[in-house]
């Protein structure tokens, strides 16, 4: 063989591989039961909220929604410069019983602001007498039932730390083409039957719903255990694994449901947050360059001599995940999928941007650069 053979093969099968991975963690996605008994836990949702105007009053309204009758909702407004404070406040007005919103305009230093409004918000007396504390981003909406039937699923078998994987809404061209990859990609990265084995080393938090007890939050030191942990979610399940707490994941799409960004800058731009937030952040490069190598492969594979394998790889990626799509949102196929090539130099430019941001020491979100001790 050929060096740019073994080149060729040596891209193809990482991509077959993780296709494989991706439907055989899908088909070992518990599902949560349809027809729950009531329960009577009390829960209290933790939202934090910043320049959310476009997503947070659908948002709220669902949470209210709920048929869980205990549910209370904590959201911590957090410095949003945008009309989100004056609909909180509508919210608060109309749901004086249920929803409370805490205003937060100052960020102590060697705090990201996600975390620093998680802590406010599970400080607050309905959050400390809880016997559940449900995170969720201000951008998710869930069916009236999804609480009680994911209380139902964690009340089954011992559960500690329960998430839920959403299906995500998509509107533009950058959104549809981008959103459904990544998402499978995260089932890849996360085996399902094996997170609540304490033995493997999988975990799973996901920022569109984690239901944690509230004795295992405070056993691990909840968000002020790691204020400048940039993936909070992930390492909040990991934290409380390691320190003996059982951790499971299920679907929870398409009841549980989000539009995560609006356009495919808005991804981009988003990666400076979660890219590089790993300890391998120093091989940043060597990410970017397969990216690029990975997404581009059915393009440059068949100008190195192997047409069938490239074309083979072009029609599989969108046939595979996009079946895993569907089984998550219940919705058609889209064609559009079939150019996912296109997005390698895309996301090849966020991590790029991420790994720029790393070397200056900072986390950028939401218009906030934090630096990092």
């Amino acid at each position: 063989m050929q060096p740019l053979d073994w080149i060729a093969w040596g891209t193809a099968l990482p991509i077959l591989t993780g296709l494989g991975l991706v439907l055989r963690h899908d088909a070992k996605l518990p599902e949560l039961p349809e027809d729950p008994a009531p329960s009577e836990a009390s829960v209290c949702l933790l939202v934090p909220a910043r320049d959310e105007a476009r997503e947070i009053q659908a948002a709220i309204a669902s949470w209210v929604a709920q048929d869980h009758g205990p549910l209370r909702i904590v959201v911590v407004d957090d410095g949003s410069t945008d009309g989100t404070p004056e609909i909180l406040r509508e919210l608060e007005a109309v749901h004086p019983q249920r929803l409370a919103v805490i205003r937060n305009d100052h960020l102590p230093s060697g705090w990201l602001g996600k975390n620093h409004a998680m802590h406010l918000a599970q400080a607050h007396a309905w959050a400390r007498e809880a016997t559940w504390l449900l995170l969720a981003d201000a951008d998710v909406q869930a069916d009236p039932s999804l609480l009680c039937r994911a209380l139902a699923f964690a009340g089954a078998q011992v559960t500690d730390v329960l998430a839920l994987l959403p299906a995500i809404d998509t509107a533009t061209p950058g959104e549809r083409l981008a959103l459904p990859l990544a998402s499978a990609g995260f089932l890849m990265l996360v085996p399902p039957h094996k997170v609540p084995d304490p033995k493997a080393m999988a975990f799973c938090g996901v920022g569109a719903f984690t239901l944690i007890r509230r004795g295992a939050y405070d056993a691990i030191g909840g968000h002020a255990a790691a204020p400048l942990e940039a993936i909070d979610d992930m390492m909040l399940a990991r934290r409380a694994k390691a320190a003996g707490f059982i951790n499971r994941v299920a679907r929870g799409g398409p009841a549980l449901h989000l539009r995560m960004y609006h356009g495919l800058w808005s991804v981009i731009r988003a990666m400076r947050k979660n890219a590089m937030a790993l300890p391998l952040w120093p091989l940043g490069p060597l990410g970017v360059a397969s990216t690029l190598l990975l997404f581009l492969a059915p393009i440059w594979i068949p100008l190195a001599g192997r047409p069938t394998l490239g074309i083979l790889l072009w029609l599989l990626v969108p046939a595979l995940l996009g079946h895993v799509a569907q089984r998550m949102t219940r919705r058609p196929m889209d064609l559009l999928w079939a150019l996912w090539p296109l997005l390698g130099p895309p996301l090849a430019l966020g991590q790029a941007w991420a790994f720029w941001d790393r070397l200056r020491g900072i986390n950028h979100w939401r218009g906030r650069s934090v630096k990092l001790g």
